[in-house]
């Protein structure tokens, strides 16, 4: 009831909060996977997420317009992201990027001091990390490709002369080196039909993604050709070939 009464009184702004992710997924990839999947409501101008303990779980996205905040919480509400459905709500307190832009930034010097103290517990927390491994539901993903009638094109981001026909599966190209296999399926996840993405560790900047039928694979391909992970690498989307 609490919680319903708090997000009455936060008006809608250019920063939303998110809560309930997963507690194991490291920031940088957090963050990452965060801006591929948000972006498409508009640009976004920071993401914050941090290593302590009291803000474990919790993330805030920071968009340049209200209107692009307003249609991510709506769409995004309960968002299957890494395992857990995402919980959202608009921002309580301004951002430092947004204050810093209308004169009512403060400095908070407690950042360092938690950044500090967070490292140790970072250095620790990436060693069991490594012990453990990837999440096990996305094993298929992460793990050793499955056999597919095709390799690699060997100039990796090089676009075949001849297209292929349309089929079930994707060749996405262009992709930044730092993308993971979860960030891309954030973004293929949202066109029915998606069945897993495949990526090559030998070849970054490529991936396969799969489809039920290709007319599923061609509306996706329509829905995220050109979509840029980071301004620098607009995704290149073909049909793979047979």
């Amino acid at each position: 009831m609490a919680e319903a009464n708090s997000n009455n009184e936060v008006p809608p702004n250019v920063t939303i909060y998110i809560n309930n992710l997963n507690e194991k997924i490291k920031i940088d990839e957090l963050k990452k996977s965060l801006r591929a999947v948000f972006s498409q409501f508009g640009e976004i101008l920071d993401v914050l997420a941090f290593k302590t303990l009291k803000h474990k779980g919790q993330a805030w996205v920071v968009f340049k317009e209200v209107q692009s905040a307003t249609s991510a919480l709506r769409q995004m509400q309960e968002f299957p992201f890494y395992d857990k459905p995402m919980r959202i709500q608009y921002a309580k307190t301004k951002s430092d990027i947004i204050a810093k832009a209308d004169g009512t930034f403060v400095p908070r010097e407690k950042r360092k001091r938690h950044e500090e103290k967070g490292k140790k517990r970072k250095d620790q927390h990436d060693a069991n990390q490594a012990g453990v491994g990837v999440n096990p539901s996305y094993a298929g993903a992460y793990g050793a490709m499955p056999p597919l009638s095709q390799v690699p094109y060997p100039g990796g981001a090089k676009v075949p002369e001849a297209p292929a026909p349309p089929n079930n599966i994707l060749f996405v190209q262009n992709l930044p080196h730092e993308t993971t296999p979860m960030m891309l399926q954030m973004l293929f996840l949202q066109y029915a039909g998606f069945k897993e993405v495949r990526m090559v560790e030998t070849k970054p900047g490529i991936a396969f993604v799969e489809y039920g039928d290709e007319m599923q694979s061609t509306v996706a391909m329509q829905g995220l050709q050109g979509f840029k992970l980071t301004p620098q690498n607009p995704m290149l989307i073909t049909y793979a070939k047979k």
